[in-house]
């Protein structure tokens, strides 16, 4: 055994690092049960769970970038349709600015979701719950806010597999 106040040549390091003619540190880095941090090459890809995740972040970045650029166009819909008039009322009648003001969150949702799923998957879910609670207030979109009921669901879905899965 080798004291802290002994010396001993270079030459004998060898034989100080060794225990049963294996080398101390090729045993400590040779070590099964370390921690590995986790890399997308350490993934398999084959996994439901990880396909689950992968399909969920692609859609929730699309799908709020793409509504939040109609929102500037009305090509998919005209969204202030969706304005209950109570809040019309409240923002004077300008519910077309209020629909830009809402495109433009979901189009920096969408990017978040893209970059930082852990994090803004939370808020695409937070804000499909304002959503139903916007379409609640209007007859006949029952049937949109039950869809969007689902679509919330599913962004808390992919907040918990971004905790495994996300960089």
């Amino acid at each position: 055994m080798l004291r802290l106040n002994e010396r001993f040549a270079v030459s004998e390091l060898p034989n100080l690092l060794t225990v049963k003619g294996e080398f101390i540190m090729e045993h400590i880095l040779d070590n099964r049960t370390r921690i590995e941090s986790f890399t997308e090459a350490n993934v398999d890809t084959s996994r439901p769970a990880y396909q689950a995740y992968q399909i969920l972040h692609l859609a929730f970045t699309v799908a709020p970038i793409v509504a939040g650029l109609d929102k500037f166009f009305n090509l998919l819909v005209n969204w202030e349709q969706y304005l209950p008039s109570v809040v019309s009322n409240v923002v004077g009648g300008r519910g077309h600015y209020l629909m830009l003001a809402v495109g433009v969150i979901e189009i920096i949702a969408g990017l978040g979701v893209a970059f930082r799923p852990k994090i803004f998957a939370y808020v695409v879910a937070a804000w499909l719950l304002l959503i139903i609670a916007n379409l609640l207030m209007i007859p006949g979109y029952f049937d949109v806010a039950l869809r969007d009921f689902g679509l919330a669901l599913a962004a808390l879905a992919l907040a918990r597999l971004s905790r495994e899965f996300a960089r």
